[in-house]
């Protein structure tokens, strides 16, 4: 359940750069940028977006703006590093995945009966 991401991986003209186009806006019209080992606070889709890339690993740097994700590799020379990104970008709004127990009605509404 939720709304997968449609993800369009763009070539880059820097090596070991990867950009992402999606359908959804992540920062409106501002600007984010994210290195690794940044403590990343916040709730916002950009910020839990960062994290969850940053937790799959191979990824410096990241730089967010409105609906383009730009990576930065960690090995620029691995053709197969950016592999498995746009799955995690896609994934971002999918809530209820295998092993995630669906809340009932009650625990939706507040409604104890």
């Amino acid at each position: 359940m939720g709304q997968p991401i449609t993800v369009v991986e763009k070539p880059s003209s820097r090596t070991g750069v990867v950009r992402f186009e999606i359908n959804r806006s992540l920062t409106g019209m501002g600007h984010e940028q994210f290195a690794a080992g940044d403590e990343i606070t916040g709730s916002d889709p950009a910020r839990e977006l960062a994290r969850r890339l940053f937790e799959r690993g191979g990824i410096t740097r990241l730089h967010m703006n409105s609906n383009v994700v730009t990576v930065e590799l960690t090995d620029r020379s691995d053709t197969h590093a950016g592999d498995g990104i746009a799955d995690v970008i896609a994934s971002l709004y999918t809530y209820y995945v295998a092993g995630v127990e669906v809340p009932s009605d009650e625990e939706l509404t507040g409604d104890a009966g």
